[in-house]
């Protein structure tokens, strides 16, 4: 079968090669099931896994398929597999780092628990987007903040793949939504709902919003991290970032919670994301998409474009 895999780290234009012959996935062990990839979600874990930045806390086999997310047909099912079978849609992640075979190929293998089935309302290329950035979005606002009616957030990125999630998430559970993004992307999270939209490149955010914010959901890190400590309310505000780690000065200084997010992609989230999607008609944003043999492009872009919602392959 096809795949784009890695041999070596380095440049993505350099190390990405399109295998024609890759050992094709055939009868998954217990718990494991192979899918028919018809499209993969690119993510900026690829280019980082790619380039070396990630192999001392993601260790993986060379030579490695690439591809975290997918959207695809279940077509074979290990023992212990019961309540999902051959034929149906689902989409997940099958990433090397967790015991699958990677997602920019034809055939993918999985674990189970990885899996759901795919939202009805969505097309196999929109629920390609939705797995990593769709279940970080709801780990952070719904299990970690627990953000509920009345609420105020600031999303900074909200135009990207997990920002524009988490604002129609926010506003689904009540929240008023504040988020950073350029000016290029005002009208598109307006769409999505925000209520206060600050561009980032003009604009001062902690200068703008008031000092008694229950929540910030960073997915931009470095000083507009250690900037958001200021908007949040002494005594119960939370910051969560998915790229930085808790800065126990800043902590203390604000008095304020402050966690690591890291995404926790399972059979449980997937089924409620997929349910809540389809109950509201969630938007997933595909900003581009290219074909397998283009997944080098596909990660530039994703690496070099900051791209409004979610980079696709169709395979």
């Amino acid at each position: 079968m096809k795949s784009a895999r890695i041999k070596g780290y380095g440049s993505t234009s350099d190390v990405i090669e399109i295998d024609q012959n890759t050992p094709t996935p055939n009868e998954p062990s217990e718990g494991k099931v192979v899918v028919t990839v018809k499209a993969a979600g690119v993510n900026p874990t690829d280019w980082k896994l790619s380039e070396g930045y990630m192999q001392q806390i993601m260790p993986i086999q060379l030579p490695a398929t690439l591809g975290w997310d997918f959207s695809g047909i279940l077509e074979k099912a290990g023992t212990g597999v019961s309540d999902i079978k051959q034929g149906d849609e689902a989409y997940g992640q099958a990433s090397v780092v967790f015991g699958g075979s990677g997602t920019f190929a034809e055939m993918a293998l999985a674990n189970a628990d990885n899996i759901a089935l795919k939202p009805k309302t969505l097309s196999h290329e929109g629920a390609a987007g939705l797995p990593t950035v769709g279940v970080t979005a709801w780990q952070a606002l719904v299990d970690t903040i627990g953000l509920s009616k009345g609420q105020n957030i600031l999303i900074h990125g909200g135009a990207g793949g997990v920002g524009s999630i988490a604002i129609q998430l926010a506003k689904y559970l009540g929240a008023y939504v504040a988020t950073t993004v350029s000016e290029k992307d005002k009208q598109f999270v307006k769409r999505l709902g925000a209520d206060e939209i600050i561009d980032y490149k003009t604009q001062i955010f902690e200068d703008l919003l008031s000092h008694d914010y229950e929540a910030v959901l960073d997915t931009v890190g470095g000083e507009t991290y250690s900037r958001s400590f200021k908007v949040l309310k002494r005594g119960s505000g939370v910051i969560v970032s998915t790229l930085e780690q808790p800065n126990q000065e800043l902590m203390e200084k604000f008095g304020v919670k402050a966690i690591f997010e890291f995404s926790q992609v399972n059979r449980e989230r997937l089924t409620k994301l997929a349910q809540w999607v389809d109950q509201n008609n969630v938007y997933v944003n595909v900003d581009k998409t290219f074909p397998l043999d283009d997944a080098a492009k596909a990660l530039e872009y994703q690496r070099n474009a900051h791209p409004r919602g979610k980079i696709v392959l169709a395979v």
